[in-house]
């Protein structure tokens, strides 16, 4: 028999609310005959926006757990922390930490999300920190990254524990088996980077993991790593600044395009191309970046994703859930302490 996979859904999260987690709800239950969901939100608001094929599921795919109340993108940590105990992203969270959900997913406020996570579900043994990892396109199809932005300072211990992560991340969402993993430094020689970035190379390359060594950041979408290991620092800098190239490149096209009739032409005829490499470009495909390291899944949505991105985001936490890789995470970090208590 089949084993029914939940995820709680945090539906008031987000710049667009509802409107893009009802549509994203329905959609992707159309694709996993195994998945069940729980909507955590006002639950009139919610009903006014189902499709009537799907409120047909309702106690069979799909249940609806009532509140009103929603941490905003801009609430300051503490009062989130403090003032709003039946928020729609707290609701979810204590659903993992119930065993009534496998999964949770928001596009809610970030800091929040993250230090309710592991408050209420507290950290894997052997990780000292959650780190966020997401991913990126690349020449041959993608990669991940990780740490995105949660660990600003970080030891060579922290970056092994993300790459252990990572790697188990990477295969349970079944992209590889044997996950190749770059250390994100300055320069590709052996010589180069601070202490740390050294001691960390070292740490993980006597691993048991596929380590290929370091790797510089043009280097990170030629299709020759699966995973890419860097501090929150670096990690949400370099995040930042592809988004910003990526939208300055898309304004430089448009603007050429409209400078003359020619170029008006000329978009016309190469619009084909343009659109799958917008296609293969789009940052809704990448959606949903994993905290990893906690007692149960968490998947952040972008807080200004659409229904088709938000959807992915909950894909991400199906993959996650079906190839378990919350156990694929322990068994690696107990195969690294074995390894480490051998050595000593």
């Amino acid at each position: 028999m089949q084993e029914t996979i939940t995820i709680a859904l945090d539906m008031m999260s987000g710049d667009h609310d509802i409107s893009s987690s009802v549509p994203a709800a329905w959609s992707i239950l159309k694709k996993h005959n195994d998945l069940s969901l729980i909507l955590v939100g006002d639950e009139n608001k919610i009903e006014k926006l189902l499709d009537p094929e799907m409120k047909k599921l309702e106690g069979t795919k799909y249940s609806i757990l009532h509140t009103d109340e929603a941490i905003k993108m801009d609430d300051e940590i503490l009062v989130a922390l403090r003032t709003k105990k039946k928020s729609s992203m707290r609701l979810g969270i204590e659903l993992v930490r119930d065993k009534k959900a496998d999964a949770c997913v928001s596009a809610g406020n970030t800091g929040a999300l993250m230090a309710l996570s592991k408050i209420i579900l507290k950290m894997i043994d052997g990780i000292d920190r959650p780190a966020i990892c997401g991913a990126l396109p690349t020449k041959c199809g993608s990669m991940h990254m990780l740490d995105l932005g949660a660990n600003v300072e970080c030891n060579s211990d922290h970056l092994l524990q993300f790459a252990i992560m990572g790697a188990a991340l990477v295969q349970s969402l079944e992209i590889s088996d044997n996950p190749r993993i770059g250390l994100l430094n300055v320069g590709s020689e052996e010589f180069k980077g601070n202490d740390t970035i050294k001691a960390a190379s070292q740490k993980i390359n006597e691993s048991p993991l596929n380590y290929i060594g370091f790797v510089e950041g043009d280097e990170m979408f030629t299709g020759n790593c699966d995973l890419v290991v860097t501090d929150g620092f670096a990690g949400n800098i370099a995040l930042k600044s592809i988004e910003g190239v990526a939208n300055i490149i898309s304004h430089f096209i448009k603007d050429e395009f409209k400078k003359s009739l020619l170029t008006q032409i000329t978009a016309l005829i190469s619009y084909p191309v343009m659109r799958a490499v917008k296609k293969k470009m789009d940052p809704r495909r990448y959606n949903g970046a994993s905290l990893l390291g906690l007692k149960g899944i968490v998947v952040k949505s972008h807080g200004g994703a659409d229904s088709y991105a938000f959807e992915r985001a909950i894909n991400t936490a199906y993959y996650e859930v079906k190839n378990n890789i919350l156990e694929q995470i322990k068994t690696s970090i107990s195969k690294q302490s074995n390894s480490n208590a051998e050595i000593f």
